[in-house]
């Protein structure tokens, strides 16, 4: 029995009946389902996206009152706001709260997770403990932050067990901004310590081995191993925390009210004081143009300067 006779033949497929699709057809219907797919997603960035941001591009241009006729203003908002010199202080106090915050939180995450990746145990544990400041409410960060800093509250009443009087840290203009800050790094440090931990681990053991066999220090492996291979998670981690510490909104005005006087009254704050306080609604859309701009400029900036620093062939 030859080998050809014990192999059955394949059974013939069914030819499906009708005219054969073309291969239009069956672009036009997958066309049709990415359609009814997307639909849902495209029509809500529509509606709580784009349309709001052209509202406010459109109300920026008009004295538009929450009640009342509205009326054309031109650039007159953007003038305005410009030359006010309330509206510089609150522009330079955020700022001055991104040049306090900034370095702070990059110091502060970077070096727990550089200290965090030398243990052996403990490491996840540690990194949950950091991250729960960030998921927890901000208005119950803000009100343990208030009995530390109140008076007769944790800080004061160490003070007063070692007979020293301690400021009104959120009473005093001088210690108003600094309290902030601090409560806000506290806050928000533990989100870039996860995105150091997860590019310090990735780095190749053998590299700081090798380099240790070489006689190379700690400082040495750091700058010419670690921060080139972290460098692009570092500019991530930059330009992610620059943008929302220009929209810092809900620690002044919950710790502070923008107080004293308007030495914690950030941008955003203004803003929001503009448009649902004072009901100047064209007002309110232009500041927040005006702090459109301002990130524009800066991120754009960073982008620029970006290829200077950050490493991603290594």
């Amino acid at each position: 029995m030859t080998m050809e006779s014990t192999i059955s033949p394949a059974p013939e497929r069914p030819v499906p009946s009708g005219p054969p699709r073309s291969k239009k057809s069956w672009r036009d219907s997958d066309t049709a389902a990415a359609t009814v797919f997307a639909a849902p997603s495209t029509i809500g960035l529509t509606v709580f996206t784009v349309i709001p941001i052209v509202m406010s591009l459109v109300m920026s241009f008009y004295n538009w009152p929450a009640f009342g006729d509205k009326s054309v203003a031109g650039t007159a908002n953007f003038s305005d706001l410009l030359s006010s010199p309330e509206f510089r202080r609150v522009v330079l106090n955020t700022v001055v709260f991104t040049v306090l915050y900034l370095p702070l939180n990059l110091l502060v995450s970077l070096g727990l997770s550089l200290w965090i990746s030398t243990m052996r145990r403990g490491r996840q544990t540690l990194r949950v403990l950091f991250f729960v400041p960030v998921v927890t409410p901000i208005v119950a960060n803000v009100l343990v932050w208030k009995m530390i800093y109140q008076p007769n509250g944790l800080i004061d009443g160490i003070g007063q067990q070692f007979g020293v009087d301690m400021p009104n840290f959120l009473g005093d203009p001088n210690w108003a901004m600094l309290a902030l800050v601090l409560m806000s790094v506290w806050q928000g440090f533990g989100y870039n310590l996860l995105v150091f931990s997860a590019a310090i681990d990735s780095i190749p053991q053998s590299l700081n081995e090798a380099a240790s066999l070489d006689g190379v220090g700690p400082w040495q492996r750091f700058r010419h191993i670690t921060l080139p291979m972290i460098s692009p998670s570092m500019f991530f981690a930059t330009t992610m925390t620059l943008i929302t510490t220009f929209q810092v909104f809900a620690q002044p005005y919950l710790l502070t009210g923008g107080g004293p006087g308007a030495t914690t009254e950030t941008l955003v704050l203004f803003i929001y004081r503009e448009g649902f306080s004072n009901f100047a609604l064209g007002t309110a859309a232009a500041g927040a143009w005006v702090l459109f701009a301002i990130i524009l400029v800066i991120t754009a900036l960073q982008f620029l300067f970006q290829k200077k620093w950050v490493t991603y062939d290594v």
